[in-house]
């Protein structure tokens, strides 16, 4: 899905570099209305949950979902109007989508020989990418016999095979066990780091974005709801949706002073200084639990609940609170036990002023 086809370039002068696109895209009563820009050598990372839009953006940047309205431009080139089959654009799929009746080697090669590369030089540029995915050896192998983490990287190597100036990455490893996720994601970041194009990856794990994203956009709903490098992000998320994927307990309300009152809850006590509405932010793992109210604590902050369930969360037990402040706690399992907690348990937690951070809304 790809082409170096000159009817695309703009008359007259250097073309701008990178992606600039804002893709709208009416389907019924879903309306997608992003913004997305990139420069080249960029890693761009569009997250949002089951629903949000992710994928119609990424088929309709792939040609494959006509926009409703805005503009596509990459490169200066104005793609909106023009067909899959023409644009500068790699696209690998979660589910590889591997020819199964080619080997490896000539998977790679397809992409080159349909924009008419020789057959012998468009086998030797795949039998080079392979070499530089560690597949080498692989290369008369059919896609049945490889693994997942080697069939991705086929796919990977299908995709740049073709020059892109945009390459896509839906989910890349979404289908792949844990031990190779992190084996593939590994080598992913360092393709991506050697790429001079734009790459935008859709994914919904933060950790995939984390790692190998420069820059994160945000969709709920169709629209962007927050955008900025990962520490950025992690740092001060603005939807329960953020909050949730980096591990924070996130609250809207209004600030005076070092206190933000919580929007229908109480007061947090801060030790930022701000005025007007805010959000105030603080880790699970900030949050301490006691059966009684606890007396002579350092903590500015106490507030009353009731556990609403546990489950483990790594190598901890996250309780959830429900009360005053609804809030999640990460408690080891020792101390879970020693507290003897329980659906339905009373409980004070306390957090304090120094373990939050309050920001602007």
């Amino acid at each position: 899905m790809t082409s170096t086809d000159t009817a695309l370039a703009p008359p007259g002068g250097p073309a701008p570099q990178g992606l600039d696109a804002r893709l709208v895209v009416d389907r019924g009563a879903f309306r997608l209305d992003v913004a997305l820009t990139a420069a080249p050598g960029e890693v761009l990372a569009v997250l949002g949950p089951n629903g949000a839009g992710k994928t119609t953006a990424l088929r309709a940047l792939a040609g494959l979902t006509p926009l409703s309205g805005g503009h596509l431009r990459l490169d200066g080139a104005d793609l909106a109007g023009a067909p899959p089959e023409t644009r500068p654009v790699g696209v690998v799929f979660q589910d590889h989508l591997l020819f199964p009746h080619l080997s490896a080697l000539d998977n790679v090669a397809f992409g080159p020989r349909c924009h008419g590369v020789p057959k012998a030089r468009a086998r030797a540029e795949a039998a080079a990418w392979l070499e530089r995915m560690g597949l080498a050896e692989y290369a008369a192998t059919r896609p049945r016999r490889l693994s997942g983490g080697q069939a991705q990287r086929v796919a990977l190597a299908r995709a740049l095979a073709t020059r892109p100036r945009l390459l896509l990455l839906d989910e890349p490893l979404a289908a792949l066990d844990a031990r190779t996720r992190l084996e593939v994601r590994a080598q992913l970041r360092h393709h991506l780091a050697d790429f001079e194009a734009v790459a935008l990856l859709v994914t919904h794990d933060p950790l995939d974005a984390m790692v190998l994203a420069d820059r994160l956009v945000v969709v709920e709903h169709g629209r962007l709801v927050q955008e900025g490098t990962p520490g950025e992000i992690a740092r001060r998320p603005r939807t329960d949706y953020v909050a949730h994927l980096v591990g924070l307990n996130l609250y809207r309300g209004r600030a005076e002073g070092h206190t933000v009152r919580v929007d229908g809850g109480p007061a947090v006590t801060t030790t930022e200084e701000l005025s007007g509405p805010a959000f105030v932010a603080f880790p699970p793992g900030a949050v301490t639990l006691h059966r009684e109210r606890p007396a002579g604590s350092s903590a500015r902050n106490v507030w009353q609940g009731r556990v609403a369930g546990l489950e483990s969360h790594g190598d901890q037990i996250r309780v959830d609170v429900q009360g005053e402040l609804p809030l999640a706690a990460d408690l080891t399992t020792v101390a879970t036990a020693d507290l003897g907690l329980r659906p339905g348990a009373e409980v004070w937690a306390t957090v304090k002023a120094a373990q939050t951070h309050a920001y602007p809304a």
